[in-house]
């Protein structure tokens, strides 16, 4: 299984965590791996756990040491990546790395990994959808909200590059699906 890997990506809104934490409750041999960021942690996180919360200095200097691997400054200053040494400490624990990132990161590890592994692209059924699911959250403004579904439109753009596309019309049943998916591909 060393090697392998499960990449989960969507816009924001369209049930990716959701459909990842239900992988991890289902598949046991999958771990999630933790990203590394630079931003400040929030209140309600904890390093290592949410993410391994490093500063941007010292992002970069890792970045020039082939730590990473994949990053990217998400915003100026702002940086998110996976650590090499995070894959190594999944496949000790004998575990397969499952990612839930942004399209980016997706499309960075699947050039990474190649073959070895299964990119999966979870898309709304609608806009109109996605953006209902975003106000139901009500943390966002009407600012936040138009930035968001204008990334997701974008984001859109790149789902045919990924090797299944799953269309989260009804959440039960997809994850249904992406558990057959996964197991099929990993062969367990």
């Amino acid at each position: 299984m060393q090697g392998k890997a499960i990449i989960v990506s969507a816009p924001s809104g369209a049930g990716k965590t959701t459909i990842v934490k239900h992988l991890l409750t289902v598949v046991p041999r999958l771990e999630f791996s933790i990203s590394a960021c630079s931003r400040a942690k929030r209140a309600e996180e904890t390093d290592g756990k949410d993410y391994y919360f490093i500063s941007a200095d010292d992002f970069k200097i890792r970045i020039g040491q082939g730590e990473f691997v994949e990053w990217q400054e998400v915003y100026p200053g702002s940086y998110y990546g996976t650590l090499k040494s995070e894959m190594d400490r999944i496949w000790l624990e004998d575990k397969i790395p499952i990612f839930d990132v942004d399209v980016q990161g997706a499309i960075n590890l699947k050039k990474y990994f190649g073959s070895k592994a299964l990119g999966v692209f979870i898309q709304p059924p609608s806009i109109g959808e996605l953006e209902k699911r975003l106000r139901n959250r009500g943390s966002e403004t009407e600012e936040t909200l138009r930035k968001r579904v204008n990334k997701a439109v974008y984001e859109l753009t790149f789902a045919p590059i990924f090797d299944v596309i799953i269309i989260n019309d009804d959440l039960k049943s997809k994850c249904l699906e992406i558990v057959t998916l996964v197991e099929t591909f990993l062969n367990l």
